[in-house]
């Protein structure tokens, strides 16, 4: 089981931000000896879970077949892709539902309208908790501690000039958002991007997700986005919890 899990962790190296990693790369980012890392990715390469042009390894869409199995089983993509559609069709933007994963949110479900981001994001795609509107909402979810705890944990590398990613700003930050109910992110993932977001509670009011709309910056100030799009969002939140039990 020692080498399953070190074969997981080799694969959860590969993100969007580094999609191909040389042995080295991959040993540094796991922490694994170079030995270790060399054995995973090799076994990876030969199950044909990652390519290998001799210097660099890239996953292969087989890697898919790890989540999508998980996504197809979760009734909550299922759920909200409706709102989703009909939501972004309305605003003319694109948006997303996400769930907590450690110090990252992972995609469940989006309509896209347009693209503002350099990446694609689709379902399971993965981004930082800390500077996203829909991770601080979800982490506003947590206790202080928890929420520390998870912070710690990040990165929480300077994306952008405009990145916040002093420890304590962020647990200021993550405490305004609890308090508010909602979050607002300009242009601290990437530049030119803003967002909005939301929790989705159950009608027991547990939080089970974010909803989120991402849309270009503009030279208006973002409060005047948030008054544009935070009502439909809301309006989106009152009927999930209506009818997710």
């Amino acid at each position: 089981m020692g080498g399953l899990a070190k074969g997981l962790r080799v694969i959860e190296a590969f993100t969007a931000e580094a999609p191909r990693l040389s042995i080295s790369d991959a040993a540094k980012v796991t922490g694994y000896d170079r030995a270790t890392t060399r054995r995973c990715l090799l076994t990876l390469y030969e199950l044909g879970y990652c390519a290998y042009d001799g210097k660099y390894f890239t996953v292969t869409p087989r890697v898919l077949r790890l989540g999508t199995g998980c996504l197809a089983t979760m009734p909550l993509p299922r759920l909200v892709q409706p709102w989703l559609d009909q939501l972004s069709d309305e605003i003319g933007q694109s948006t997303s539902v996400s769930i907590l994963d450690h110090a990252e949110i992972v995609y469940v479900a989006r309509a896209a309208q347009r693209r503002v981001m350099s990446i694609t994001l689709m379902p399971g795609s993965r981004l930082p908790a800390y500077c996203t509107s829909m991770g601080r909402v979800l982490l506003a979810t947590l206790t202080e501690a928890e929420v520390r705890a998870a912070l710690e944990m990040s990165p929480r590398d300077a994306r952008t000039p405009k990145t916040v990613t002093d420890l304590d700003s962020l647990l200021e930050e993550v405490d305004k958002v609890r308090k508010a109910g909602f979050a607002s992110i300009d242009q601290e993932v990437e530049m030119g991007l803003r967002s909005v977001a939301v929790p989705l509670l159950n009608a027991h009011g547990k939080v089970i997700a974010a909803l989120n709309v991402g849309f270009a910056a503009t030279e208006e100030d973002i409060s005047v986005a948030v008054d544009r799009y935070l009502p439909a969002l809301k309006r989106v939140q009152n009927d999930v919890r209506r009818t997710i039990a």
